[in-house]
């Protein structure tokens, strides 16, 4: 029995992990800087623009409206096999069948929010320092949200001072959790984001806020793929 268990918490493990390295572009939805835009219509912007990931992100929401627009988008994403995660409300990712769920270091303890979402799901974890990093790869996530790399203007107000590139490879010799980085990146800065050792990034602004939000997203994800090859 004990070697069943093993057995399947190591394949769950390595199935995320496949998930995750399949990943390019993460995008964090953000009604306040849509231009009036719903967090489903931006999904659906996105996800035709191909972006990989869809993070539902909102701090004002009632936990019934949240609740709803979480349904929306998990069968949205469902649909189309891009990943959905729930950003701090682990309550929502867990009634929504979210695929995962991201916590930053004020939220629940990592621990505490692995042993809730269990084992199948992906857990984010945002670092802003080498301890982070280890602290959260210690107790069960399965990816780190690396960041603010640079100054992340008009997005989250809590965002915090940026740390520059030297983060990612160092972060990159001592864990081997899969990196995405936020904070300020655009289709500019994105290619030394990746040449430094990131497995992916997260963008709210880069997409959310710009008038054509599908051309945004193919263009920032076409970037992305093209430096990685480079790189090869």
């Amino acid at each position: 029995m004990v070697y069943h268990i093993k057995k399947n918490k190591n394949l769950q493990i390595m199935n995320k992990r496949k998930t995750i390295e399949s990943w390019n572009l993460y995008v964090i939805t953000d009604e306040n800087l849509s231009k009036g835009r719903s967090h489903l219509e931006i999904a659906k912007s996105v996800i035709a623009g191909g972006a990989e990931v869809i993070q539902l992100r909102d701090k004002t929401a009632s936990s019934q409206k949240l609740y709803h627009i979480g349904l929306d988008l998990r069968k949205l994403t469902r649909e189309n096999r891009v990943s959905f995660i729930v950003n701090d409300r682990l309550d929502i990712a867990l009634a929504v069948e979210a695929d995962g769920l991201h916590i930053g270091q004020s939220d629940l303890p990592v621990h505490i929010a692995r042993q809730l979402i269990g084992h199948n799901k992906i857990l984010g974890v945002s670092a802003s320092s080498l301890q982070e990093a280890l602290e959260a790869e210690k107790h069960g996530a399965d990816y780190l949200g690396v960041g603010p790399i640079f100054e992340a203007r008009g997005t989250k107000g809590d965002a915090g001072i940026p740390l520059g590139l030297s983060l990612i490879p160092e972060i990159q010799k001592n864990s081997k959790l899969p990196q995405v980085a936020i904070g300020g990146i655009n289709s500019q800065n994105v290619p030394e984001v990746i040449k430094a050792g990131a497995i992916a990034v997260a963008v709210i602004s880069a997409i959310v806020a710009q008038e054509d939000i599908q051309m945004a997203t193919r263009q920032l994800r076409k970037t992305i793929r093209m430096t990685k090859e480079q790189c090869e």
